[in-house]
């Protein structure tokens, strides 16, 4: 874990994507110090209609490119959390053409009871992980 929800505006292209994807990963084990196979990522492309994400008054405009990326996770420190916004900003921008105004970032935090990986099994209360 982390499980990652992106919501994307659809049309780009398999290798657009994984790239995204890519680049998303490898920030997560960086910052947040996971396991390489730990990697949860759930993606969601919509019509342009159906993603109103605006700036809450920010004074940036979005574009078609608008990355909405939900983090659900075991708690991390703020400074993590910083570190993982800048860090993704800049790589996005860089490998992807990600404008940094375009990468919206929601981090949920829960505990190790909240998670089954699978078998009927809470693993991070059994000792598994």
């Amino acid at each position: 874990m982390p499980l990652l929800r992106f919501d994307l505006i659809e049309g780009r292209d398999k290798v657009t994507l994984k790239k995204l994807l890519d680049v998303v990963h490898t920030a997560v084990v960086e910052v947040f110090d996971v396991p390489e196979r730990d990697r949860y990522q759930i993606v969601h492309e919509h019509p342009a209609e159906h993603m109103i994400i605006e700036d809450t008054g920010l004074g940036f405009n979005r574009t078609n490119n608008v990355v909405v990326l939900s983090v659900v996770s075991k708690a991390r420190p703020n400074e993590k959390k910083q570190q993982f916004y800048s860090l993704l900003s800049k790589r996005l921008e860089v490998e992807c053409g990600i404008a940094p105004s375009d990468l919206m970032v929601n981090i949920v935090e829960n505990t190790g009871a909240d998670w089954s990986f699978g078998l009927g099994e809470a693993q991070f209360l059994t000792g598994k992980l």
